[in-house]
């Protein structure tokens, strides 16, 4: 396709026009923006970067009437008289001679910054530089100030008030279970971070996995010419102190740009889990009931490298290829203190369980990407080939001491474990977009992936320190999945109106192997299905000045199991609480309605509905005393939201923007218990003011609030933060010292009561570690040559929007 797009563009015969871009001393400006415009309308023909030795050229042109701009930043810009082609024949400009501007580029102040919140037709743009408080965050904790956006204790990410949704990094899938997303978030410091787009119902070029819509992080890359560097470093105090380092980097010179981002952060969290668990016979009387104490902290060293070439080979092709590491090694100490009480309340008995686990997680990957623009209309083909390897290990040792109330030890059990697991993620994708006529476009594209994994649970008994095969818990679990995908995206705008609609076919192949051992037989299971999923988005200006807009949406979206979820082995966590995968999962999938209004940047008001069946969603079931953690499918979920966004700016020292959202959900449908019906009403709310009280002085203070909301068989309660930062710009403004306070006054403390347990009550309370002071130091450093901006429609431009 690229030969023959490629040989057609070179037999295309017309006119020439060719020149040189000087300075005023006669030496070439190596990357000066050349123009070409036609003298009637002033309409934009075609432009490129004139060439290291200032030249440029401008082929195959009809027969017409042009002109000719150069600008540079630094340089007034330089516009020819008229530039007349007749008869196909080739015209060789002089010398462009641009002189100086009256200001020098060093001399120049930039005081303007992006908003906090962008609101964009199908998503929302959060700009995450735009918060003070966000320095020395890691990824994790930046999302979970993002609007709609909500974040538990164990690192499970909601939005909007769903669960399931899609993240992915530069537009990638992560393709890791919540438990590795949630390590990999956290080794990621923001000063790597760029935006964060948050789409309910995202477009048809996007993989149509993730329930609740998908959250797309992208990281920072620069293309400024010359060497730059932007390195971090900070020092933080909560229960246990932690440090976190980073380094960004690019050095562009003629046709190839070098980044590379490096990240290091060592650090020890603490949690504190409480669960109250009271049991009864078929006539509600109490038989017993369990305390459970859980202290976590682990301790991580979390290492991450992002690095990559682009290479242009020419004004319209780009080659880049980027590779991507994170090694994480964990170690944790985790006792559990249980106290078991009989019907009266008297203590019976109490088992101290101390969990030993040493973890490591490491991830790598390549990416190669291409891009071609065919012309200046935005005609443009990219292909993306990546291959991502995840390998995680852990072992972990259980010493379970049973005493009486009086001390006496009754009984002592030794269990350990090796989990060892390898996913091999393959992707290929082509995407091709094509302007049409009348403010129209069209794009298409297709994308194949393939998936393996291998996952394995080693338990042993340990009696006298002779360790014996427990078959009943050791297993091997193998999965494949292949998903082949297409589709097609058009808009087109028509006066005030605007349509934006597209249809996306994905095929899904699965196949899981159990394998069995000398107790267990072998077991298989193998899913094949095709589904369509339509997007359409329609937006009408009630002004011809565009300030008041209505958008109404809709789209389709499905959930497929996680690997994590779908692998049937059991995880202890002491001796009641287990966790269990499910092979039988089926996919989720749900339907998205979306009514919006907004006014200027101001603010937005939007009505949604969405319908999910065959919900999935962490389910607790009780074996005997044992509570046993697996998804499962529980039916239909209905969401009604109502949120509102607003950005404000009260006075010129004072910048607003607020989140806030009402949203019921209601489950209903097939469960342990027989039937799950359960239904609230939740309001949520973040927001954060940012004031600038000098030229190098400026402080921020942000927060949220979110009252009892339920999800599947968990009602939780009212919980929030708030946060404070300070800010003071050194160095001639390029480097900064921030402090930063997190949950100022602790009151972040996810907790709740769990539902439709048979035969059981329960309730979780969480002690985290959240109250966090944050030393921060960023610097600048680099030359660079005077360059202007990218072009909107060029190649690099087109990257940094696409898979890097």
């Amino acid at each position: 396709m690229i030969l023959l797009f490629d040989f057609a563009d070179a037999q295309t015969a017309g006119g020439k026009i060719s020149g040189v871009v000087l300075d005023y001393a006669k030496k070439a400006l190596d990357g000066a923006t050349v123009v070409l415009l036609a003298a009637k309308d002033s309409a934009v023909i075609s432009n490129q970067f004139a060439k290291p030795d200032g030249s440029f050229t401008f082929q195959n042109l009809k027969d017409n009437v042009y002109i000719v701009k150069a600008t540079y930043i630094g340089y007034k810009d330089y516009t020819s008289g008229h530039v007349v082609i007749r008869e196909q024949k080739a015209v060789n400009l002089p010398a462009f001679i641009l002189s100086t501007a009256g200001k020098t580029l060093n001399e120049v102040a930039v005081t303007a910054q992006k908003s906090y919140v962008q609101e964009k037709i199908d998503r929302t743009v959060v700009n995450v530089g735009a918060l003070i408080s966000n320095t020395g965050a890691n990824a994790l904790e930046v999302l979970s100030k993002s609007p709609g956006v909500q974040v538990d204790a164990d690192g499970n990410i909601t939005f909007k008030g769903k669960s399931g949704v899609l993240v992915m990094i530069d537009d990638k899938p992560t393709y890791l279970s919540a438990a590795n997303l949630a390590t990999y978030l956290r080794s990621l410091p923001s000063s790597s971070l760029d935006q964060i787009e948050l789409m309910d119902n995202p477009p048809a070029k996007y993989d149509a996995a993730g329930n609740a819509g998908v959250i797309n992080i992208k990281t920072k890359k620069n293309t400024t010419r010359g060497f730059n560097a932007v390195v971090s470093a900070n020092f933080a105090q909560g229960f246990y102190s932690r440090t976190n380092e980073s380094i960004n980097f690019n050095y562009r010179i003629n046709k190839v740009n070098l980044f590379a981002n490096l990240a290091y952060n060592d650090q020890k969290t603490f949690r504190r889990l409480e669960i109250d668990r009271s049991y009864f016979d078929e006539d509600r009387n109490p038989t017993s009931s369990l305390k459970d104490i859980s202290y976590f902290r682990p301790k991580n060293n979390n290492t991450s490298i992002k690095a990559g070439m682009d290479y242009y080979s020419s004004p319209k092709t780009t080659w880049g290829v980027v590779f991507t590491g994170n090694i994480s090694p964990n170690h944790d100490s985790s006792p559990v203190y249980s106290l078991l009480y009989d019907n009266k309340g008297q203590l019976d008995s109490t088992i101290n369980t101390l969990n030993t686990s040493k973890n490591k997680f490491t991830s790598k990957g390549v990416n190669l990407n291409y891009t071609h623009k065919y012309d200046s209309t935005g005609k443009t083909l990219t292909f993306d080939l990546d291959y991502i390897r995840n390998v995680s290990g852990s072992n972990q040792l259980f010493v379970n001491n049973t005493f009486l109330p009086d001390g006496t030890l009754t009984n002592s059990q030794i269990l350990s474990d090796n989990l060892p697991s390898t996913i091999n993620i393959y992707s290929a994708k082509v995407d091709y977009s094509h302007p049409l006529k009348g403010k129209a476009k069209l794009e298409a594209g297709v994308k194949s992936s393939y998936v393996n994994t291998d996952n394995a649970a080693n338990y042993f008994n340990v009696v006298d320190n002779v360790s014996t095969i427990d078959y009943n818990n050791t297993n091997r679990f193998l999965y494949k999945e292949n998903i082949n995908a297409g589709y097609i995206n058009f808009n087109k705008t028509f006066g005030r109106f605007s349509l934006q609609t597209g249809l996306r076919l994905e095929n899904t192949n699965g196949t899981g192997h159990q394998l069995g051992n000398v107790q267990k037989p072998d077991s298989s299971f193998a899913n094949h299905y095709t589904n369509l999923f339509p997007t359409a988005y329609f937006s009408y200006n009630l002004d011809t000045a565009g300030h008041n807009v209505l958008v109404l949406s809709y789209g389709r979206r499905i959930g497929r199991p996680n690997y994590g979820s779908l692998n049937p082995f059991t995880f202890f966590v002491d001796k009641f609480t287990y966790f269990s995968g499910n092979p039988f999962l089926k996919p989720q999938f749900t339907d998205n309605y979306k009514l919006a209004y907004s006014f200027k940047s101001l603010f937005t008001i939007a009505v949604a509905y969405n319908y999910t069946t065959d919900v999935q969603n962490e389910t607790i079931h009780k074996n005997g005393s044992v509570f046993i953690s697996t998804t499962g499918n529980i039916g239909q979920q209905k969401t009604l939201n109502f949120s509102v966004n607003t950005n404000l700016q009260p006075v010129k020292w004072w910048s607003v923007s607020l989140y806030a959202e009402v949203y019921n959900n209601t489950y209903q449908g097939a469960f342990y218990s027989g039937h799950l019906h359960q239904s609230k009403n939740t309001f949520s709310a973040n927001g954060n003011n940012q004031f600038t009280l000098s030229k190098t002085w400026s402080a921020e203070l942000s927060g949220f609030y979110r009252t009892s909301g339920t999800y599947g068989q968990f009602v939780s309660i009212s919980t929030g933060m708030v946060n404070a930062a300070i800010q003071k710009k050194i160095l001639n403004q390029k480097a900064s010292i921030k402090l930063n306070m997190r949950d100022v006054f602790h009151s972040f403390s996810p907790s709740g009561t769990i539902t439709n347990i048979v035969g059981a009550t329960a309730t979780y309370h969480n002690f985290v570690d959240t109250q966090v002071a944050t030393l921060a130091f960023t610097y600048s450093f680099g030359k660079s040559t005077n360059v202007p901006p990218k072009r909107n429609t060029g190649g690099a431009d087109s990257e940094q929007d696409r898979a890097h």
